[in-house]
């Protein structure tokens, strides 16, 4: 009798341990596409990711970097001061992108140029991703927004 209750605690036990392996099993495949890594343009330039990779690249965008092609497609180069990394985009920009603005996109770094899938600009005057401002601090090129 002793020994049927302590065969069943057993299987419980590995029935358990089996499940827990299955569900995050699942919960990391469901994940790995939903997780996309911050690099700073030095990052980028010093390790290269692989052209399947999808992350997220913020900075600057540089001056007099913005090249309209045709139809919606746009060029330009984002830094954090430090380096510099072509960036192209088909689609239609957010408003409050523009110069000397910081930026976060999306997509894989292709042949030297990042592709970016979206773009997002700063909300309003002040704002500016944590991800970004620590790069450009660490670049020592971030400045204070006025009024802060």
């Amino acid at each position: 009798m002793k020994s049927l209750k302590k065969q069943r605690r057993i299987q419980v036990i590995a029935l358990t341990v089996v499940a827990l392996v299955v569900a995050t099993g699942l919960i990391g495949y469901a994940m790995r596409d939903g997780i996309n890594f911050f690099r700073s343009p030095s990052q980028v330039v010093a390790e290269p990711p692989a052209a399947s990779e999808v992350f997220r690249i913020g900075g600057l965008v540089e001056e007099g970097s913005i090249v309209r092609g045709q139809g919606e497609t746009v060029r330009f180069s984002v830094t954090d001061g430090g380096a510099s990394v072509a960036v192209s985009y088909t689609g239609v920009l957010p408003d409050l992108f523009s110069e000397n603005e910081g930026m976060v996109g999306t997509g894989r770094y292709v042949n030297g140029v990042f592709e970016a899938t979206e773009i997002l600009a700063k909300h309003d005057e002040t704002y500016m991703p944590k991800e970004v401002v620590d790069a450009l601090k660490e670049q020592g090129v971030y400045k204070e927004p006025e009024g802060s």
